[in-house]
Formats: structure tokens, sequence, C-alpha cells
């Protein structure tokens, strides 16, 4: 893992931050809110960490993964309560407080489209650098 600043990925970090605020601040429906904010929220995450370290797409793309979803079943075995934060906004925020079957299949999506993006954007990329080669 090298560090290396990318600054597209941290304007999209930006980006991916304020639909998030927008969706938490003003959205009020039964799926953009629920599921689009959880679609994104692995996608912000995936982009916050590539815009500081050059990680390997997929390694990166299944840590984020794996994070996520230890972060879901953190809620179906209520860990916020065990800790005692179950109070704590910021708690609640970040860790949650309620296990959703659809949010494993929204972090699984949103990792998807990542992966889908990279690989468009490193074949374009290669196709690129080789016509420049030839």
């Amino acid at each position: 893992m090298i560090f290396r600043f990318q600054k597209e990925y941290a304007l999209l970090v930006v980006l991916l931050f304020i639909v998030e605020g927008v969706i938490a601040l003003f959205v009020r429906d039964r799926f953009i809110r629920p599921y689009g904010g959880d679609f994104l929220v692995v996608i912000l995450i995936y982009c916050f960490l590539k815009s500081f370290w050059d990680i390997p797409v997929l390694k990166l793309a299944i840590a984020v993964l794996l994070f996520s979803y230890a972060v879901e079943f953190s809620q179906y075995l209520k860990l916020i309560n065990l800790l005692g934060f179950q109070h704590s906004r910021i708690a609640v925020l970040v860790l949650g407080k309620s296990f959703q079957w659809f949010d494993l299949l929204a972090y699984t999506l949103g990792i998807a489209s990542v992966l889908l993006v990279e690989r468009g954007r490193i074949g374009r990329a290669n196709r690129l650098h080789n016509d420049w080669d030839s």
C-alpha cells in the first residue's frame, strides 16, 4: 500500500458526501434514503481510501464490502447497545441501529458498480497507453 494522493477520487468523495448529505437531510422515501444511501456509501468509502492509497482495485473493493457487511452484522447483533452507545448520535450514524438484508444487497451492488467503472477506466487507460506506444 503506497501513499499517493489522487485528486479524481478525492473530488468524487466530496461529491458523494454532498449527495449523501442531501439524501439524509431532504429525502424521506422508502427506497432512495434507505438503499440509495447504502449503495453510495460503499462507493464513498472506496473512493476515500483510493484518494490516499494506491491499493489494487479488487483488493480494496473486497475489503470495503467486507467492512460494510461487518458493520451491518454488528447491527444484527445489536453491538451498539452492547457497547452502550445507543444514545450517541455519532455512533448511531456510523454503526447504524437496524439490520436489513437489503442493505447487504445495496452494498454488493455498490461495489459491483465500482468494479465495473474501474474495469472500464483501467481498460481505457491501457488502450490509450498501448496506442501511445504503437
